[in-house]
């Protein structure tokens, strides 16, 4: 009698058998796939199903990867930020080299062509600072009696009038600005010829005339020119414009109050003129004898 195993222990078909099915199995799935697209629609369904699994499975790697990104994101941003800026500050200091040099450049040119206009001999000089006391209005160039720089030249610059050589060393020189209290400049109106004396205030942006009759034809926008009166100046510098007139009948002068032309706190270069003066000096003046005084007579003994 054969024994049959118990219904728990039946194996199935044998592993070689197992072989040839699935084997055939799948030459007829890889056949029927290749040739008639059976299979699409089954890996389109199969592909939504394990979808969500996909991306459970990959969120880890995913997160670590998004978090290394964003940190090396932010350090990135930060190093750009800060080269940015540091490349915006030099800019802006470029940008505002230009520009001042740009302003030097014009001011060069309009020295130049001042330069040609004025037909004495002129020597360009660099200001170097300003004098420290704060009441007066004096600047100090590079040019001194070794240039041939010499006390009353006048300084100029594109525009006009900036002051006078008061003071000259070896390689320096004292420039006093009209501007300054007290210094006098002979002007004259080209308008009408009148002459006058504009003196400093003490104010950079701010002239006088002195001692002007109250009927003198003095209007706002009039342009003044040098003289040319004592051979300080030469004759048709611009120096100042008028821009108040003031007349008051209960003073004998009247008050009119000019702006200087030249840039007399700007820029950082000037023309020293070397003009020679054409008027032969002033003329001692003689003091007035007095008369003698009559000698008493003397008184004798007897009266």
């Amino acid at each position: 009698m054969e024994h049959q195993p118990p219904p728990f222990f039946r194996t199935g078909p044998s592993p070689l058998a197992r072989l040839l099915i699935f084997s055939t199995l799948a030459l007829a799935l890889i056949v029927a796939d290749a040739r008639m697209k059976y299979l699409d629609t089954l890996r389109q369904v199969a592909s939504v199903i394990i979808y969500p699994l996909q991306r459970i499975a990959g969120a880890p790697a995913s997160i670590a990867q998004r978090a290394s990104e964003f940190f090396t994101s932010s350090s990135a941003l930060r190093t750009e930020n800060a080269r940015l800026a540091q490349e915006t500050l030099n800019t802006a200091a470029r940008l505002q080299q230009l520009a001042a040099l740009a302003t030097e450049n014009e001011h060069l040119r309009k020295l130049v062509g001042t330069r040609a206009r004025v037909p004495a001999r002129t020597t360009l000089a660099e200001i170097l600072y300003a004098a420290r006391d704060p009441f007066s209005r004096k600047i100090v160039i590079d040019q001194g009696s070794q240039n041939d720089v010499q006390p009353g030249q006048p300084i100029i610059d594109g525009n006009g009038v900036v002051g006078q050589v008061t003071r000259v060393y070896p390689w320096l020189s004292e420039v006093t600005l009209i501007t300054d209290k007290g210094h006098l400049v002979p002007v004259l109106n080209p308008r009408n010829g009148l002459r006058a004396v504009l003196a400093g205030t003490g104010n950079d942006g701010a002239l006088e005339l002195k001692f002007v009759p109250l009927n003198a034809e003095f209007e706002n926008g009039d342009q003044l020119v040098t003289s040319g009166i004592d051979g300080v100046y030469p004759a048709g510098l611009p120096v100042a414009q008028v821009v108040n007139v003031e007349r008051n009948a209960a003073f004998l002068f009247a008050r009119i109050v000019c702006k200087p032309l030249a840039g007399v706190n700007n820029h950082k270069q000037v023309l020293v003129v070397h003009a020679d003066s054409s008027v032969p000096e002033r003329p001692p003046e003689q003091e007035e004898k007095k008369a003698p005084a009559p000698k008493k007579g003397r008184k004798g003994a007897g009266g």
